[in-house]
């Protein structure tokens, strides 16, 4: 009995959040960066990182490294992510927020220490855009 009211719960609470969509692929197609994400349970692989097991997402693409989600908190259509890069060394708050069905704003916030390299340094990419669900 405890089993059937457990999973009812469960799917209930599934088709309340439905308007808050937290397992995403994102790109922004002009900075050639991703956003892949799973808020509800670790299932991503985080390329270079597999032998860690599935996370909660991470950012990848053109910039320095891989960030893996380490921390999550969801509010209606919004979520503050806090990424480290791949030797943990750093850290990042991200906010993302829904904007359309298919497009989001992704913010970082406080001093932004996700870098590219160009040529042979290291500069911040921009900290903030739009990111578009992939297809």
């Amino acid at each position: 009995m405890k089993l059937a009211f457990l999973l009812l719960f469960f799917l209930y609470n599934i088709c309340v959040q439905g308007d808050t969509p937290w397992k995403l692929s994102l790109t922004c197609p002009e900075e050639k960066i991703d956003l892949v994400i799973d808020l509800y349970e670790e299932s991503v692989e985080v390329p270079t990182m597999e032998m860690f097991g599935p996370m909660n997402g991470y950012l990848g693409g053109n910039i320095y490294g891989v960030w893996y989600v380490t921390s999550f908190k969801t509010k209606d259509k919004k979520a503050e992510i806090k990424v480290a890069n791949d030797l943990g060394s750093e850290n990042q708050k991200i906010e993302l927020q829904q904007l359309t069905d298919s497009t989001w704003s992704m913010k970082f916030i406080g001093h932004n220490v996700v870098k590219r390299v160009s040529g042979k340094k290291l500069v911040k990419i921009p900290s903030e855009f739009i990111m578009k669900r992939k297809k």
